[in-house]
């Protein structure tokens, strides 16, 4: 159910984040205004924010008509001002700490009617990212998404030493009005929740595949075939609690020892990108695997397809 209290909502920073972020905000009845740093950009996002919703539509989500009704709540502009109205601003610039300090000098100067600036940063914690900050370092917050941000439920939020009082609040509700699983950090941490866990298992991943003990399918395989459907439906906490902590004691005890610790990424991610085998993108197309040939649409609907139950937003009207 949307918020009574929020009227408009900006987003500074489009590409990746912010055209999902717009599909969300607007599939959800929002007025949205996108703030773009190049007019020239424009025709792109656009493209972006069409393609999302025809996704939808392919699916048998929403009917056509639903496109040309979200497309009324969405503007598109180069100036600041007119973001003025809006009580929440979602920053979606790159990490780029001098750029996030000019876009919140920016809104500190032109917006007053803000209550949380959200960053969807995946690196700064919100004390650096407000340092600088003059009036509004009460109101920047962390809320990271992943990618794609209509489509993954889970926003993780934090703030920091200067937090104000009901912000993250305030935050949270209107992310839960936009059918997302926000949680609060209760201190910051770099990679916040879900980095933390993803990294700790993608550096064990690369430990089994450098120590020879399998290679990288067979890790790929074991993810697919074994726990990971689980935890689409329990947690890991539960799953541990309900087989016991005794056997869970003892296996810690055993692998834990045997367990990767390095702090810095291996030579099977340093070497490929020195021999330019940067991943599916690179011009070799290789990475961990050889991309040449393959489907990508195919794959991209592989990785589309466990979310598409999430999308059953109470879509507006008119």
């Amino acid at each position: 159910m949307k918020l009574s209290s929020v009227t408009h909502i900006g987003i500074i920073g489009l590409g990746m984040i912010g055209d999902s972020l717009a599909v969300l905000t607007t599939g959800h009845g929002y007025l949205t205004t996108c703030l773009a740093r190049n007019a020239d950009r424009i025709p792109e996002y656009e493209k972006t924010y069409d393609m999302y919703f025809r996704q939808m539509i392919d699916e048998g989500l929403i009917p056509e008509e639903q496109l040309a009704i979200c497309r009324k709540y969405r503007t598109y502009t180069l100036d600041i001002a007119a973001l003025k109205d809006c009580e929440i601003i979602f920053e979606c610039v790159t990490e780029d700490l001098d750029l996030k300090h000019q876009i919140y000098s920016d809104i500190e100067a032109n917006c007053p009617n803000v209550r949380a600036i959200c960053s969807v940063s995946s690196s700064f914690v919100p004390d650096v990212l407000g340092s600088k900050a003059e009036k509004y370092k009460d109101r920047i917050i962390v809320t990271h998404p992943f990618n794609p941000a209509h489509m993954v439920p889970f926003f993780e939020l934090c703030g920091g030493s200067a937090t104000g009082e009901g912000v993250l609040a305030f935050a949270k509700a209107l992310l839960e009005s936009l059918d997302r699983k926000p949680v609060i950090l209760k201190k910051p941490a770099p990679g916040f929740i879900g980095n933390r866990l993803q990294f700790a298992l993608w550096r064990e991943a690369l430990n089994l595949v450098e120590s020879g003990i399998c290679g990288p399918e067979d890790v790929d395989t074991c993810l697919n075939y074994s726990f990971s459907p689980r935890y689409t439906t329990i947690g890991i906490y539960e799953h541990f609690d309900t087989g016991g902590l005794k056997l869970n004691l003892s296996t810690c005890n055993t692998v834990f020892p045997t367990l990767s610790n390095i702090a810095q990424a291996p030579h099977a991610i340093t070497g490929r990108i020195a021999d330019g085998d940067t991943g599916a993108n690179a011009a070799s197309h290789k990475g961990f695997y050889d991309w040449n040939g393959v489907d990508m649409a195919a794959y991209q609907e592989r990785v589309n397809a466990p979310y598409w139950r999430f999308i059953n937003w109470d879509f507006p009207k008119e």
